[in-house]
């Protein structure tokens, strides 16, 4: 189990997936809407701003397809001006939260009567066999800089995954943010109210609630920082103090000591050239990239 290896590692970590159960989904979308979190309303300038310049150069008659989609709350730019090019289309968006896909379907029936919505419930890290199976040309959306969150040899290995469930003349549509200033990024990831911090400290949350431990959530601290070498910010939980946690549905005790982290998540800042490599690498063409006027982040189209 990934709580047991990881906290029996050194240094200790614990996988970022264990962010987003209800709570911190919850917590995360409250993160989105913060002032310092640049990120989503940057994105969704840029799609704003390009929308028809990005379908035009992906292709005629498409359809969208969005991995890790999410309740697909700013690929409704894109879709209305999908439609304003063809009279109907059809969008499969992919997630893991069946709830979250649900209330997708919903708002975008309601919002557009021309779009046939096809929600898939899937891990769309290993690869999607369903893409194989859907006729005529797609535009697949990995948007919101998740890509951040993988190692850049992940990155590769999955997109390469992603990449032979697609056919010759499809695209993808790829979010990236980009490296800047740690003045910019630190804040992003340290908000001033703290919702931040308690998105980090729901990884122990649900380890107390899915596994009976018994963390203390006041005796650790959020901690984020900027590592300028790997071009990424981190973030950890870091012990106030000597303690000893019980885990006992994995019947294990794991202590810290004063100052100990527990590292739960990396997210990468790309420049061009990473963007690029990654992309040549996993089997893509990278066609074009657009990016808002201070290139915080970028939209990049790549061609099977």
């Amino acid at each position: 189990m990934a709580a047991r290896e990881g906290l029996s590692a050194s240094p200790k970590r614990l996988p970022s997936w264990l962010f987003y159960d209800e709570a911190g989904s919850a917590l995360f979308e409250q993160i989105t809407e913060l002032p310092e979190y640049y990120l989503t309303r940057t994105e969704r300038a840029i799609f704003e701003s390009y929308a028809g310049e990005i379908l035009q150069a992906a292709g005629s008659a498409l359809t969208l397809v969005e991995l890790g989609a999410g309740t697909a709350t700013k690929t409704s730019i894109l879709i209305e001006e999908l439609l304003q090019r063809q009279s109907r289309a059809l969008f499969y968006p992919i997630d893991v939260s069946p709830s979250a896909l649900q209330e997708a379907v919903i708002r975008l029936g309601r919002q557009f009567p021309q779009l046939r919505v096809n929600p898939i419930v899937a891990d769309y890290t290993g690869g999607v066999d369903a893409l194989n199976r859907i006729s005529g040309r797609k535009l697949v959306l990995y948007i919101g800089s998740s890509i951040g969150n993988f190692e850049p040899e992940e990155s590769v290995a999955m997109l390469r995954r992603i990449r032979r469930s697609m056919r010759a003349g499809d695209a993808m549509l790829l979010g990236t943010d980009m490296a800047k200033s740690a003045k910019i990024l630190v804040p992003a990831y340290d908000d001033a109210a703290r919702v931040t911090a308690a998105f980090n400290k729901n990884v122990l949350a649900r380890l107390n609630r899915e596994l009976d431990a018994d963390f203390d959530l006041d005796a650790f601290r959020h901690v984020a920082l900027w590592n300028k070498r790997d071009s990424r910010m981190e973030m950890h939980l870091e012990s106030l103090r000597s303690q000893s946690v019980f885990l006992p549905v994995l019947d294990i005790d794991v202590a810290f000591s004063p100052g100990e982290r527990i590292h739960t998540e990396n997210s990468y800042k790309y420049t061009a050239e990473m963007v690029e490599t990654i992309l040549r690498e996993s089997g893509f063409r990278l066609e074009q990239s657009w990016y808002d006027r201070q290139k915080w982040f970028g939209v990049h189209l790549a061609r099977v």
